[in-house]
């Protein structure tokens, strides 16, 4: 069966604020056809790029959200029974090399290593994928992208890329973005007024110091536009900050009395 890649198309343009030149970086990566990795924070932002990339480049988008239970076979396709007997499924990796879509592993460290290898083929000079058990090389599309993204903030021992994935991709580091940006975009996302919003940025930053401290991350732009919608749904700040940013992130009693100290100052 083939896949009409019209489905995996972003029709709407997701709203991205550039930090700096990134957005020319991936442009020049895509036409070099090169693969591309993605670091950063939790929430800030890595995601909702390559999205808005794909829809600039009009390009399809296939994502896969990655855990450490995704087999090889998960990205590549597997064999079904049905009524007939057996027929061959592709996994979305095999769908997005023949299509010619960006396919977007999302926080692929997640993944077992024995896993992440299946895509070593597809991110040097030979872009292809081997289907072993259907005895079939996929040459990918000439407009095939890989990318993923991963935050190297969890990275250890145990959960790394190895370096022979590592250099097989150009990279773009991500951070939260600048005070006055970051006001910005959750002013947009939700349309809320700038003062509220700055509050909300604030009291991230205080969060944001504290990774190290007692906070494996700091509270994510994300995060910020949940309690900013909580907001605007008529929840009284305060307890919208405690419920979408101090909650989320941390079970540490100390660590949320500071937070909601910070919170009561600023929303009194």
């Amino acid at each position: 069966m083939t896949t009409h890649s019209e489905q995996y198309r972003i029709e709407q343009e997701p709203f991205y604020q550039p930090q700096g030149d990134e957005v020319a970086l991936y442009q020049a990566a895509y036409q070099a056809r090169l693969p591309v990795m993605i670091k950063g924070p939790t929430g800030c932002g890595k995601s909702r790029f390559v999205e808005h990339m794909a829809w600039r480049l009009q390009r399809p988008l296939i994502t896969v959200a990655c855990n450490e239970d995704m087999t090889a076979s998960d990205l590549v396709g597997r064999y079904l029974l049905d009524a007939d007997g057996t027929r061959w499924l592709d996994g979305p990796l095999t769908v997005a090399a023949r299509i010619g879509a960006i396919c977007y592993l999302d926080e692929v460290v997640e993944a077992r290593q024995d896993t992440t290898v299946v895509i070593h083929p597809l991110t040097d000079h030979r872009r292809t994928l081997p289907l072993d058990k259907k005895g079939e090389v996929v040459a990918a599309h000439p407009d095939f992208q890989l990318v993923i993204s991963y935050n190297p903030g969890y990275q250890s021992l145990m959960k790394d890329l190895k370096q022979s994935t590592k250099q097989r991709f150009a990279a773009l580091d991500f951070d939260y973005a600048p005070e006055t940006l970051e006001v910005e975009i959750i002013c947009q996302e939700t349309g809320i007024d700038s003062d509220t919003a700055a509050k909300l940025v604030k009291i991230g930053h205080t969060a944001r110091h504290l990774k190290g401290h007692g906070l494996d991350e700091g509270i994510s732009t994300r995060l910020l536009v949940y309690g900013a919608e909580l907001i605007k749904q008529g929840i009284e700040p305060a307890a919208a900050c405690r419920m979408a940013l101090v909650r989320p992130i941390t079970d540490d009693a100390d660590i949320r009395a500071t937070l909601d100290h910070a919170i009561d100052a600023l929303f009194a």
